[in-house]
């Protein structure tokens, strides 16, 4: 059997561009299912080689770099049920189709982010505030302004997440008028939101996430884990707008 040698960078770039759906045409499942009382979150997706891992797997292509084979560019998320469909039916589904799949499900999913954004209320953003402020840190600095572009330099963050924190920031003013109603009954609630931000910056920076990968793992978190697109719009802005106007990611 084949090794597998996944970094964590790609696998978050694949879940979360994604939407953690399973990309086979008219599928979208969901491909983890929120744990009960009695088990823990379950995931039925399967990380699948567009081009197979060994020389002699589904869609092989020996003339493919071993060291390409697991990376993002090579892999698309499925289902349980597709992954092992196009693995068990390598000439009814090539290279080539599961590569057209995963950018055609990538953009429906940025298309229907896109238009929940422009839906996010208040509700949604009091979800995404409550789970940032679960985090026990103190207060730390207070938020000031720093360039967009300096702090993506800064992070190797590249165009694509720009594309993510403009779509987000288009409703800052929302956020900014959410913050200012709290702020009327807890002056600390900027503070402890920040701080509560930061402390997850911080936990995922020690475990080696930077970049894309590190963007994408503060979307999940701001999201909640949801793959509701509602949630995560409102997830998306928050970060957005945590990204513009404090030091998040100066470090």
């Amino acid at each position: 059997m084949v090794s597998r040698n996944y970094s964590d960078k790609d696998l978050k770039l694949l879940w979360g561009r994604s939407a953690g759906r399973c990309s086979f045409p008219r599928c979208a499942i969901v491909c983890m299912i929120e744990g009960t009382p009695a088990d823990r979150d379950a995931v039925i997706g399967k990380v699948a080689h567009i081009e197979s891992a060994s020389d002699s797997g589904p869609r092989a292509n020996p003339a493919l770099d071993p060291r390409d084979r697991d990376r993002y560019e090579n892999l698309i998320l499925l289902c349980g049920n597709h992954h092992d469909l196009v693995d068990q039916q390598p000439n009814t589904y090539s290279a080539a189709d599961l590569r057209r799949w995963k950018h055609e499900h990538e953009q429906a999913v940025a298309g229907a982010l896109a238009k929940a954004v422009s839906t996010v209320t208040f509700d949604e953003l009091e979800q995404v505030c409550s789970v940032i402020l679960s985090h026990p840190s103190l207060p730390t600095a207070d938020f000031s302004i720093v360039d967009v572009t300096e702090k993506m330099d800064r992070n190797a963050i590249t165009r694509e997440s720009l594309n993510l924190l403009t779509l987000g920031l288009a409703r800052a003013p929302e956020v900014r008028e959410y913050i200012s109603t709290r702020v009327v009954t807890d002056s600390a609630f900027p503070e402890r939101l920040k701080a509560g931000f930061i402390e997850e910056y911080e936990r995922l920076v020690s475990l080696g996430l930077q970049g894309d990968s590190l963007f994408y793992e503060l979307f999940q978190f701001t999201a909640g884990g949801s793959t509701d697109f509602l949630r995560r719009a409102a997830g998306l802005t928050v970060l957005s707008y945590l990204f513009l106007v404090c030091e998040v990611f100066d470090k």
